[in-house]
């Protein structure tokens, strides 16, 4: 088994790779101001560019936002906006705040760019397994809106992995890829009911459905219960944090999934996440009385 350990990255996860990509284009075409609406770690990531690239960065977040992240990314030195029950409208604030010249929108997953930068991680892990003379035969990776799904699967297609197959993972209560997978179309979800926050996107992104169309793609759901044993777990074996999103896609091999039963080789994208702490993984472990 074979690990992309995106957690390592400087702004905590797999974001900084799709959402610097696409800061650095905007600012490159003349934004003086970048707006980002998100749960958490994509407004870290775009706060973390927005610095490294010495331009106003602003994050607009729901009330659902936990106060320690939103601290951790004025700590960087982003103008931070609490707006709205929930992401949608944060979302709405932030589109209103881009209609300033100069202002840019920057997405939490929905963008060419963020595909584009994400799919570095394949490119990467393709050199990597060359230079430690292994392969692998399976990705798999959780699943919120898609920005990181669609980056996996462009890695694998631009790197002649095309018949490599995705394992998509979410947790029950935020799965709006397995919603859409089994309608056949773009569903939205009612409500998002998963303490996996940060994969809370009542509707998947469409390239990243459109993705399940022309590769294979197996969409398993977790319980919320399994996704957190998974992140208890690899903080136990790895001595590392990360969020239950993260621990949903650690689960298909913890919980050895029927879908991961064909392969033998398979790599995992530790997507990582910044809303995580001990006292938190042990709150949830007594939730779930795990």
């Amino acid at each position: 088994m074979l690990l992309k350990m995106e957690n390592t990255q400087p702004a905590g996860s797999f974001k900084l790779r799709g959402i610097g990509l696409l800061c650095q284009r905007a600012v490159a075409a003349g934004a003086s101001h970048l707006v980002c609406p998100s749960g958490g770690n994509a407004g870290f990531a775009a706060a973390f560019a927005g610095a490294a690239l010495g331009i106003k960065t602003t994050i607009v977040v729901p009330e659902s936002t936990a106060a320690t992240v939103c601290q951790r990314i004025r700590d960087i030195g982003a103008e931070v906006i609490v707006h709205g029950a929930i992401w949608d409208e944060a979302n709405q604030l932030a589109l209103q705040l881009c209609e300033q010249p100069g202002s840019v929108y920057i997405p939490p997953f929905d963008h060419p760019d963020i595909w584009d930068g994400n799919a570095t991680m394949i490119d990467e892990a393709v050199q990597q397994a060359r230079e430690q003379g292994v392969d692998f035969d399976v990705v798999i990776c959780s699943v919120g809106g898609g920005g990181l799904m669609s980056g996996v699967l462009s890695g694998l297609h631009r790197n002649g992995l095309a018949h490599i197959p995705l394992i998509a993972a979410e947790t029950d209560g935020a799965a709006s890829l397995n919603a859409a997978v089994r309608a056949g179309e773009l569903v939205s979800l009612p409500a998002i009911t998963s303490i996996a926050s940060t994969l809370a996107a009542k509707r998947v992104a469409a390239e990243c459905f459109a993705w399940t169309q022309r590769h294979e793609v197996h969409s398993v759901v977790v319980s919320d219960a399994q996704a957190v044993s998974a992140a208890l777990l690899f903080a136990d074996q790895m001595r590392t944090l990360v969020e239950p999103a993260c621990g949903a896609a650690l689960a298909v091999a913890y919980e050895n999934l029927p879908a991961l039963a064909p392969y033998k080789r398979p790599l995992i994208v530790v997507c990582g996440g910044i809303g995580v702490s001990l006292s938190m993984l042990a709150s949830w472990k007594e939730r779930f009385a795990l």
